[in-house]
């Protein structure tokens, strides 16, 4: 009996090798991509600064404000308030800090006082009482009434922007934009009219200005922003109202 023709079945032998190796190779990408996921989980989003910058005294205020930078303001036309990240722009999503808490629930906490805490979750603030550093008018607030109460960033992130945040990555911004040192809550008029606008074009109350103006260079120093000449010219008008050291 003459010999079976071997072409059917060679042609089937390399369509299995072929498919073989087409389904290593899928299985080697597969374990690869698997390896590197257990290796290199997800990046968290950037948690928000806990510490916050502290209010220096007068003269080390001064010293900063010397040591401050002076250059004109740049790419403000590039200016977008949702590159300091969620919260910030009226759509929530705040990052919390190491108490668990958001940057506005700690600062209501800090500047209210009478404060009544939710007995549910110890960062929601009730009601409580205001002293409003910029305008001196004491308010009332209800978190179930409209309120009169704002959050202000003191160097507002407009400000901030076109004094170098511009070139930060987004990280950075962002935890500038919850630096609760660099936060108020304040007067909504008085926040409203002081919008983006430096200490050489908006100020609070005369008896408010060598805080402000601390706090102001506080943030400019830590955060390395730089200053008009007219404003740091109004920081130095404002820090002269500070009273001087007591003699001991």
């Amino acid at each position: 009996m003459p010999p079976r023709p071997r072409t059917a079945a060679r042609h089937r032998w390399r369509k299995f090798l072929a498919t073989s190796v087409v389904l290593a190779a899928v299985a080697a990408i597969g374990f690869t991509l698997w390896s590197n996921q257990r290796a290199e989980p997800a990046q968290q989003p950037p948690a928000a600064d806990p510490t916050g910058t502290p209010l220096p005294d007068a003269q080390r205020a001064r010293g900063d404000l010397d040591r401050l930078t002076i250059a004109w303001n740049r790419n403000w036309e590039s200016y977008d308030r949702n590159a300091f990240g969620p919260g910030w722009s009226g759509r929530g999503g705040e990052p919390t800090l190491a108490d668990g808490c958001t940057a506005r629930e700690d600062v209501m906490k800090r500047d209210l006082t009478e404060v009544r805490l939710a007995d549910s979750n110890s960062c929601t603030v009730l009601s409580g009482v205001l002293v409003d550093p910029y305008a001196g008018e004491r308010l009332p607030y209800d978190r179930f009434k409209a309120s009169d109460i704002e959050i202000d960033h003191v160097v507002a992130l407009g400000d901030a922007w076109r004094s170098g945040a511009s070139q930060w990555s987004a990280e950075q911004r962002e935890r500038f934009a919850n630096d609760v040192g660099n936060l108020l809550a304040v007067q909504k008029q008085a926040n409203q009219d002081k919008g983006a606008k430096s200490p050489d074009q908006w100020r609070p109350r005369t008896a408010y200005w060598c805080d402000y103006a601390r706090r102001w260079v506080a943030i400019k120093s830590r955060w390395g922003l730089t200053v008009q000449a007219t404003e740091k010219s109004a920081l130095a008008d404002m820090l002269g109202t500070c009273s001087p050291p007591v003699a001991r």
